[in-house]
């Protein structure tokens, strides 16, 4: 099976997620890398072309780009030509507050590229209440902006939480008016997320109400985020499976590779691209990498007759919740979870991941 192939890696990752800055004008309360500040040591405008030279040599079909906020980069927009040129699709994320008009013109004309617009709520009220005041504004002046240049069908990227799981149908709405594409991700437990998660994830009625409204909507978009809901029955769609170190990794803005965007901690850093042999000699010859590319312990799960459709959930909730990797998902649909985080020493949790944040600040957006 296709799946069983993923899980013991390929000799370069299908994609992988590149944050190329920790700057961000906004302050959302589930930053998964607590962004804010910028860190003076990330890669200059030289290394970060070294790096996409790579990727196109290791044939990587395309990256995803988040931040922090990318365009606060002078020269994101010249990496994304860059990387086109070299034939690597890029997607990127970003909240829309600097997303002006000539920048609109400038990436609806170029191929291999889209855009995914961060909204968290349908109503100024429910996002800015987790990304900040004015974030809704700027995001739907972006979405004006990149309708108006013709781009195409953007994406409509939505962290699910109990402030916008209730709201699904009006998203799908909102992102259908502009002939745009829906995407959904699962809220995860680091970096400001760690102090979030029990206020903002999901009760047990609503992930399984989620199960179900994903079930009849094959055409939302959600980055395998949710396959621990499979085990409820029928899977999603997708390869429901954890492709860290697999299929998938991160690149921070310093060039540290991680293997998954939801772990950056020193237990999940494989290397970085400034080391001799470069991203290349990360992938295919790290310790973590090849560790993973093992067959896993199913541990407490293994009696589990959900275990084959679920997988055992989220590496990273599992980590940041103070749970074993072999044990199950916090939020496991059966339960299992609350269970096991019932045993968890609140104090011995692991640090939630870099830390970049400051004083909240307003959204700078362009008028």
């Amino acid at each position: 099976m296709l799946a069983d192939e993923l899980r013991g890696g390929l000799d370069a990752p299908i994609c992988l997620t590149w944050e190329v800055t920790y700057a961000c004008n906004l302050q959302c309360v589930h930053c998964l890398s607590s962004s804010g500040r910028r860190d003076p040591r990330e890669l200059t405008t030289a290394e970060a072309r070294a790096v996409i030279d790579e990727l196109a040599e290791l044939q990587v079909f395309y990256v995803n780009v988040g931040g922090g906020e990318p365009l606060i980069r002078r020269d994101f927009l010249d990496l994304v030509d860059h990387a086109v040129d070299r034939g690597i699709g890029v997607k990127f994320s970003t909240n829309g507050a600097l997303l002006d008009d000539a920048a609109a013109r400038r990436i609806a004309a170029l191929d291999y590229t889209d855009v995914q617009i961060s909204l968290d709520g349908a109503t100024e009220a429910d996002n800015d209440a987790v990304r900040g005041p004015g974030s809704y504004a700027a995001a739907r002046r972006a979405m004006d902006r990149l309708a108006d240049a013709g781009f195409g069908p953007f994406k409509l990227s939505v962290v699910v939480t109990k402030r916008s799981v209730g709201a699904l149908d009006e998203l799908e709405a909102l992102a259908a008016s502009y002939g745009a594409e829906l995407r959904l991700t699962r809220l995860r437990p680091s970096g400001r997320g760690a102090a979030t998660w029990r206020e903002l994830r999901l009760a047990p009625a609503q992930q399984r109400d989620l199960y179900d409204w994903l079930r009849v909507r094959p055409h939302v978009l959600t980055g395998d985020s949710f396959f621990h809901l499979s085990a409820y029955g029928e899977a999603l769609p997708g390869l429901n499976l954890c492709g860290a170190g697999r299929v998938v990794c991160l690149i921070d803005p310093l060039g540290d590779v991680y293997a998954c965007p939801f772990v950056l901690h020193p237990d999940f850093l494989a290397g970085s691209v400034r080391d001799a042999g470069g991203f290349r000699a990360v992938w295919r010859s790290s310790e973590l990498f090849t560790a993973l590319r093992e067959p896993q312990n199913p541990g407490a799960c293994a009696s589990c007759d959900a275990y084959d459709a679920c997988g055992g959930g989220c590496m990273a909730a599992k980590f940041f919740t103070g749970l074993p990797l072999a044990g199950p998902d916090p939020e496991c649909v059966l339960g299992h979870g609350e269970e096991a985080l019932r045993g968890v020493d609140a104090a011995a949790l692991p640090a939630a991941g870099p830390g970049h944040s400051r004083r909240s600040l307003p959204v700078i957006a362009v008028r």
